[in-house]
């Protein structure tokens, strides 16, 4: 009997290749400057680097402590204390792990049974999705909705989100600052979100890799779990390699009080069990060192936005506020109707603009469809990253210019 080809699990065979891959692909192949997927073009750090170098040569190549290896866990733990003024034990709330690609399903593998409700907004970074349909979970959608003047921040319906919360909610699954909106929840947002986990003893996830890029002291980023009621009910996920732009080394955190750090390592453990021994030392020299690496690199990703922002606008796009993350997110209709670049029934396909802006202009950007449960609200949307040289957004915007004429 021929082996059947269907071999991918149902749960997972409906997402396909990633948009992040597929779009990179694209630009590749049309030689398209690439403001799709969010990777600087740039290197990292160089203290982080002499740093793992040092630790390759000292001997540091086998396997890691299963939750980090010592300098890195009281980095984190001295890094948190700095941004929230709290205090976490390193060895006992924090658990290394293979980028916060990997820290999302341990935390949700240790945390939630078939059949149990996760609230989460969408649009979401697309691998929450899969992993909660892998998991046999019930994911209940609040939508993150485009403001109807552009200086205002993507919003949220409050009743809307009371709604989705139910006696079988177990996870908030919370991103802040948001990818791709750019939106930074506000504390009083957070304190609804908080009310509601308070309310139903749900426990907050909260995805906050981007937590060092925000670019208006006005709308500065919280962390939930510094609300009241929230320290032993939230599992904080960061990430060293937005910030530090070491997208590449895959180095990530898990930080929660005792009890729901055992669920994150119940799961990391049989995952990827340590993460790359010379790499976290790389990352706890650069985490324990790196504020004025932050600092340079936030000023670059200001300044980027204020200039792709300004010619988006120009061109046509309307262009909603990024105070946090190094994402813009656009509204194309104003140019794909002038260039006839539309789907069925009279809409606007985010899909075949982005694909043409890639093969016909030679820029390429993500369609935020697959980021939505309910994808008539990404359709009119587009993603550009700004986390390049300087150089690099000049020509996507030199590029970008022909759609002027």
């Amino acid at each position: 009997m021929p082996l059947d080809p269907r071999r991918v699990a149902d749960s997972l065979a409906p997402f396909g290749t990633s948009i992040f891959a597929e779009m990179t692909q694209l630009a590749t192949r049309h030689n398209a400057v690439n403001l799709a997927q969010g990777f600087p073009d740039f290197d990292g750090p160089e203290l982080a680097k002499k740093a793992a170098v040092e630790a390759i040569y000292a001997g540091h190549s086998q396997y890691a402590r299963m939750f980090g290896v010592p300098a890195l866990n009281r980095a984190i733990a001295d890094h948190w204390h700095r941004s929230t003024g709290f205090h976490v034990e390193p060895d006992t709330h924090i658990t290394v792990t293979s980028g916060c690609t990997e820290a999302i399903p341990s935390a949700l593998m240790g945390l939630l049974n078939p059949g149990d409700e996760v609230v989460l907004f969408e649009p979401f970074y697309d691998s929450y999705r899969a992993i909660l349909s892998r998991l046999g979970v019930v994911a209940k959608y609040v939508t993150l909705r485009a403001p109807a003047k552009p200086t205002d921040a993507f919003w949220f319906d409050e009743q809307e989100l009371r709604r989705a919360f139910s006696p079988r909610t177990r996870v908030l699954l919370l991103n802040t600052p948001h990818n791709p909106t750019g939106k930074v929840f506000s504390r009083q947002e957070l304190s609804i979100l908080a009310d509601e986990c308070l309310k139903h003893d749900a426990v907050a996830v909260a995805d906050e890799v981007y937590e060092g890029l925000t670019y208006d002291v006005t709308r500065p980023h919280v962390s939930i779990a510094t609300l009241p009621g929230m320290a032993d009910r939230t599992i904080t996920l960061g990430s060293l390699g937005k910030s530090y732009s070491l997208t590449g080394w895959k180095v990530g955190w898990a930080i929660a009080w005792p009890e729901l750090t055992k669920a994150v390592r119940a799961a990391h453990q049989f995952l990827t069990f340590a993460t790359a021994t010379p790499l976290q030392h790389g990352a706890a020299a650069i985490i324990a060192g790196g504020e004025a690496s932050v600092a340079q690199t936030r000023d670059l990703f200001r300044a980027n936005r204020d200039a792709l922002a300004a010619a988006l606008t120009d061109i046509g796009f309307r262009v909603y506020r990024s105070d946090g993350t190094y994402f813009l997110m656009v509204d194309h209709t104003p140019v794909s109707r002038g260039i006839g670049i539309g789907g069925g029934g009279g809409g606007v396909d985010d899909q075949a603009f982005c694909r043409w802006l890639t093969e016909k202009v030679g820029v390429a950007s993500i369609p935020p469809t697959p980021f939505y449960h309910n994808t008539e609200h990404g359709r009119p949307l587009v993603r550009f990253a700004y986390c390049k040289k300087p150089e690099t957004i000049d020509e996507a915007i030199r590029r970008l210019r022909k759609l002027v004429r």
